[in-house]
Parts: C-alpha cells; structure tokens; sequence
C-alpha cells in the first residue's frame, strides 16, 4: 500500500492532536529512522520524544509562510511537526514568538582547514554555528587536499559541529595532472588524468568538483578542460561550484601596465559557466557573485539576464553571494602592484629591500613610475573608488578609519600619491604600508542578485576566533543579515524565501535527500530565531561578534547552541554520496 508522507498526515491536522491519534500515526507512517513506540490506539502511554520545540512559528524552508506549531525529534530525527500538545518530551522547550528554520546549508564555505583542527574549539565552529549554520561544503576555489578519503577519515576520527560536504578542489588535481607545470592549458593525456582524479575523489565521497578560474593554476585552464572535469561528476548527481574568471571589468591578476588588453570580464566569466552547465548537466554556481569596481557597478542586471535566459532553456545555473559591499577575507587590500614591489628591488640591486625602498626606487625612474601610477589608479578605481578605501589600522593611528579620499583632501594629494605616502609613512615593510579595506561592490547590485529566486546565501567565510584579528564580517553574520536585514528590514525579498535560499535551495543542488527541510523524517538540524530581533552585530574594526536573536542550533537533533550560548558540542557527519544524497542523475 502507498503512504502518503507523514507531512499531510500531522502538520495541521488538530484532529491528530490527541495521543491516541499520534501513536496511530507513528505506528502506521513512522518515516526512516523513526521508531513507533505506541501501540494500538488508546492502549498505552503518549509517545514520548527526546525533544519538542514548542508552540513556533513554524518556516518549513520550501518559502511558504510561517504556521504555529510544535516540532518533535527523536534519534535526530523529526519525528512530528503539528501540534504535539498530547505528546511527552524528555526535553521541552518553549519556542514561542520564535520562528524554527531548517539549519543553514553554506554551499561556499571555507571551514576546510579548522575542521580538522586538533583543537576541538576550533572544530565546534563556533563563528559558523551561532549564525545558524549546521552543514558546509568545504574544499571551495579549486582547492582541496588529497587524496579525498585521507581528509575524509580525519575529519570523522575528530569530530566537528557542523556537517560538512567535500568537493574535489579542480586546481588541485591539475597539479597533480601537470605535475605543477601548470602555466598553460592541458594536454589532451593530461586532461584524462585529470579525469581520472576527479573520479577517484568522487569514489572517495566528494559531491562534486570547485574551481579558482581568476587564480593558478585555474586561471589557466580551457573552457574544455574542465568542461571535461565537470563532467565527471555527473553520474553521481555531483554539483559544480565556481570561482569565476573574473568577477569585474577584469581579474584580480590583471595590471594594464603589463597584461595584454582585452582579459575576461564578470560577464565573460558568467557566459562560461552557464556553458560549462549545458555542455555538462552538473547543476552549478557561479559562486559569490559580484560586479567589481565603481566603474562596473549595475552590470549585475546583464549577468540576472544571462543567467535566467539560461535556465529559461534547462541550463541547471544557480547564483551564490554574500550580503556585504566588500570582498577579501582580511580586508588586507594593497593598491600597489606586486610587480613594482619586484622591480624595486632589481632597481636596487638589493633582494632585502624594504617595501618602501622598492617603491621609492621604482618611482625615481620615469617610465617605470608612469606604468605604476596608472595601475594603482586601476586598483584604487577596482576597490570602489578613494572614498571607499577605509584604513582598518595604520602606524599612525590617527589614520585609522579614515578614508583614502579623505586623507587625499587633508594632505592635498592625488589618491595615487596617497597610496604612496601610506607605504612610506607607514610601516615599510608591510605592502601598502597599512590594512586598508575596500568596498568594491554597491548596494544596487546585492539587492538584485538577492531578489532572484536561483540565488543561494553563502558566507565565502571560514572559522574564526576573537585572536585571529580582522577578519570579513561575513565569517559571522552573513546568514543573519541577509534575513534580519535585507528581508525583514529592507523587504528585498521575503523572510521565507530569504530562508528558503539558505535551505531547501542549496539542498535541492546539492541533492540532499532529507535536510533543508522543516519535514518529519527530515533530519533535525534547525534553527531557532527572533523575527524582530535577529541581528547581524559584527563591524570591520570588531568582527568577532555574535549575531542577536538567534538561541537554538540544532545538528542532527543536538543543540550546537542553546539559550543563545555555544555548547561547544561536535554532532557534525560528513555527509556522503552513497547515504545522504537522493537518485543519482540518469547518464
């Protein structure tokens, strides 16, 4: 006989709030990993849970609007969503006035090297877990350790609080293809190595394949080329994740002083990602996308137009990003290229020389100080402008929070010859002579990307405690933001969907079978929230900050933080393949 899923069963249905009724349900639908413990109705005890979160309101993650209603787990599973008020629990807790989420899926996050930490402090992820995040998806960039399996088998052995999902990092195998004489596209032998490794590291459990294709060895490789890795994961149901060619006018790499005219743009990039997911059928995200630079800020309009034509066609093309206007995660910009740091040393004659010294150098030479003008004027234009150039700390710490264009009206200079007074007045042995962060991206183009329905919530961020100094904001409140405040405040989209897009979305690229959902025989990572009072605290001077309004994490059924303070507990699985992934795709 087919049963209908316990959902329609319980949800709403007050005629099933009785006891009685629960445990005829229980013993005639208990989903996977359920035991009914009733027997016939009216003939023993309630059903007793190890847990119910009582009287919520109630996201079940797919955008629908909020209901009341209680949520019970058992064995790390939920076991009842409805009203459970005939029903025992080992553990009670009054949710009221509280919305209760699925946990949030991070598809880009860079978590990879603290989960395998030692220190169990840095395994509980505690900057993750208190913004509601209970699953990533590590090894990002094109970069991951290898083999998978070794990673893997260490990162069961110790534990971590999040579930965490591998990916076969593309710029790692290519190394290993091209045995580091990476610098130029593949062969058509090594293209097949390649191949090969990316299917070794999906044996090895790895849901798919990331790349880096704005840095080496990434930037290198041919559209075909990982065309031709992509593929590989296919069969499996794998996903693709990317960092693109270029997320501006041009790449991070690109100097006009010394780089041929004409490199990739943001919308170059786009176009071949979206060509990478027709040729292949890999579900894949053209990772935190952005439009770089003051004199490219709106082309996120060009890029949405792209993307939805795409998927208007079947091309399975998703977006991700962060709900912040600057990129980097230490904020450590440097407006000075890394070629005159170089050439001022040659000038020189001295492999020791200071940071200032070289530019110094580099500047009394004519030609060579017209070539690096016009490249810090680029990097000054691609970081958002003079005004958007802030000084996070300085020797002279009456500088510090003080913008580029600021100091270029007190001191009466070009923001170009700022940059140089900052390295020479600075600390001259550090590039650029200060922290400077920038903010490269604008409001106008975050508010569009975060209106589509295709785009993920993604933090770009990795573990971070109080000692590590600046870090971006987003290691903290990336989650809490883009609900509590381009949601709930701005109304960009909805508080639904906004969950949605950290939820059942990223589950529904990823393939997981039964998380992202508020959904009995769902496994039980949630979070608990305040509608009114989740709030995003970090700042760029203080960023390890802990968001507000957000007192339960649950992963797997066990609270990572309750009452709004870190338990510090390490419930995590990596999750595999073969057991939390639904159908493979057909080939």
């Amino acid at each position: 006989m087919t049963r209908p899923p316990l959902s329609h069963a319980v949800s709403r249905s007050a005629g099933l709030a009785g006891c009685a009724a629960l445990a005829l349900v229980f013993s005639l639908l208990s989903p996977p990993g359920v035991d009914a413990q009733a027997g016939p109705t009216g003939s023993t005890a309630p059903t007793t849970l190890d847990l119910i979160l009582r009287g919520g309101q109630i996201l079940d993650g797919t955008g629908n609007p909020w209901f009341h209603g209680d949520v019970g787990i058992r064995d790390g599973r939920i076991a009842a969503v409805g009203d459970l008020s005939g029903v025992t629990a080992t553990n009670d807790v009054d949710v009221s006035g509280h919305m209760v989420a699925p946990g949030f899926i991070d598809i880009h996050s860079h978590g990879d090297g603290r989960l395998m930490h030692e220190d169990p402090r840095y395994r509980a992820a505690p900057s993750l877990v208190a913004q509601g995040i209970t699953t990533v998806v590590i090894n990002q960039d094109g970069r991951s350790p290898w083999p998978i399996r070794d990673q893997v088998a260490t990162l069961v052995e110790r534990g971590h609080g999040p579930n965490v999902i591998v990916l076969v990092g593309h710029g790692q195998v290519r190394r290993l293809a091209m045995e580091d004489d990476v610098d130029r596209p593949a062969t058509s032998d090594e293209i097949e190595r390649i191949r090969e490794l990316v299917r070794e590291g999906v044996a090895d459990g790895a849901w798919g394949i990331s790349s880096a294709l704005e840095y080496n060895p990434g930037r290198w490789a041919e559209t075909d080329e990982v065309v031709a890795a992509v593929g590989e994961v296919f069969a499996g149901g794998g996903v693709y994740v990317a960092h693109q060619r270029s997320e501006g006018s041009d790449p991070m790499w690109y100097w006009p002083s010394q780089d041929e005219p004409g490199p990739p743009t943001l919308i170059d990039a786009v176009l071949e990602t979206i060509e990478i997911a027709e040729r292949t059928g890999v579900p894949s995200v053209a990772s935190h996308l952005k439009a770089k630079g003051s004199h490219y800020w709106g082309t996120s309009h060009t890029v949405i137009q792209l993307i939805e034509s795409a998927r208007e066609r079947g091309v399975p093309i998703y977006g991700d990003h962060y709900p912040y206007e600057t990129t980097g995660s230490d904020g450590n910009t440097v407006l000075i290229p890394g070629w005159a740091f170089a050439r001022g040393r040659e000038l020189l004659g001295d492999a020791d020389a200071s940071n200032a010294d070289a530019i110094e150098a580099v500047l009394a030479v004519e030609e060579q100080a017209v070539a690096l003008r016009g490249d810090v004027a680029h990097e000054i234009r691609r970081r958002g402008g003079p005004d958007r150039l802030l000084i996070l700390s300085h020797p002279d710490e009456s500088l510090d929070g003080r913008s580029v264009e600021e100091l270029a009206r007190e001191w009466e200079l070009d923001p170009v010859d700022v940059a140089f007074r900052l390295q020479s007045e600075g600390d001259r042995s550090r590039r650029g002579g200060a922290h400077l962060r920038g903010f490269s991206l604008h409001e106008m183009d975050f508010e569009a990307y975060a209106s589509r329905d295709w785009m993920l919530t993604a933090s770009d961020g990795g573990i971070a405690v109080p000692e590590d100094g600046f870090v971006h904001v987003r290691f903290y409140g990336t989650f809490p933001r883009r609900i509590g405040h381009y949601a709930r405040d701005r109304g960009v989209l909805s508080v639904p969907h906004a969950v949605r897009s950290a939820t059942s979305l990223p589950a529904q690229v990823l393939g997981l079978k039964d998380r992202g959902q508020v959904r009995e025989g769902f496994v039980a990572d949630l979070v608990v929230f305040h509608p009114d009072d989740l709030e995003d605290r970090t700042t760029f001077f203080e960023p390890h900050q802990f968001p507000a309004g957000l007192p339960h994490v649950l992963v797997e059924g066990t609270f990572v933080v309750r009452d709004g303070e870190l338990t510090g507990a390490l419930p995590g699985r990596v999750l595999t393949p073969t057991e939390d992934r639904g159908l493979p795709r057909l080939p």
